[in-house]
This record gives structure tokens, sequence and C-alpha cells, in this order.
């Protein structure tokens, strides 16, 4: 599934804030998930269709983030696997697939949720 146009991308989605990271379209990479209202937006995400809206923190040290500290552009993504750990932690695997931007939080506790908007990707290849 990627962000074509035949695909079709839920317009609410769960959110991850993820910390001193960005994810990219394309992009595959492992994601530890410790605390609890992102586990949350993971779990939720794996029942409605394993796709997660990942955005970046402002400031990492933030343990709770609000809506104003979360950047609003960030990309959906698809969880491919997720294992937890003995820790408490969740582990997943993630694979981007577009870019979008938060419209609206139509939930912020017990775990974010948002409603998104699509980014059409604009290609930088031309024709001679």
């Amino acid at each position: 599934m990627s962000f074509d146009n035949n695909s079709e991308i839920p317009q609410m989605l769960p959110m991850l804030p993820v910390k001193d990271t960005v994810v990219f379209p394309y992009m595959i990479m492992a994601l530890f998930v410790n605390r609890e209202a992102p586990i949350r937006s993971v779990e939720e995400a794996l029942e409605k269709g394993r796709l997660i809206f990942l955005a970046t923190q402002k400031d990492i040290t933030e343990e709770s983030p609000t809506p104003e500290s979360i950047y609003e552009v960030g990309t959906v993504a698809k969880i491919m696997r997720m294992r937890r750990l003995s820790d408490g932690r969740v582990k997943i695997l993630i694979q981007g697939e577009g870019r979008a931007k938060i419209k609206s939080f139509s939930k912020t506790t017990p775990n974010f949720e948002v409603a998104i908007e699509k980014i059409e990707e604009v290609s930088s290849l031309s024709g001679p």
C-alpha cells in the first residue's frame, strides 16, 4: 500500500509521537515504544488496519507531549510487525507510506487520534 491515487488512507488515525526520529515514505525501521499512551496507539492501529500516523515531538525530553508540542507534518506508516518485550516495551517494525498533515486532534486521552490530510508527493524526476 502506498500513497498513490488508488489507495485509501483513513482520514482518522491513531498517532504515535516519536522522539528524535523522522520517518520518511518508503523507509523501513524498528521503533521501541515504552510509554502507555503510545502503546495504546499501536494497539489501536493494529485493530484498525495497521496504519498509524507518526509525528515527531518538538522536545524529546517531554514524557507526556501535548498537541502543541508535536510537529503537524508527519508520516503515515504501516505496522508490519509488533513484539512485546519482557521489560514492558513494544517493538514495532514500520514502513512509511506517505506524508500527511494533522488537521485536528480528535482524541488526546488515553492516546492520540488525529484527523489527517494527505500531502501529495511532487516528483523531482522530469523527462528531457
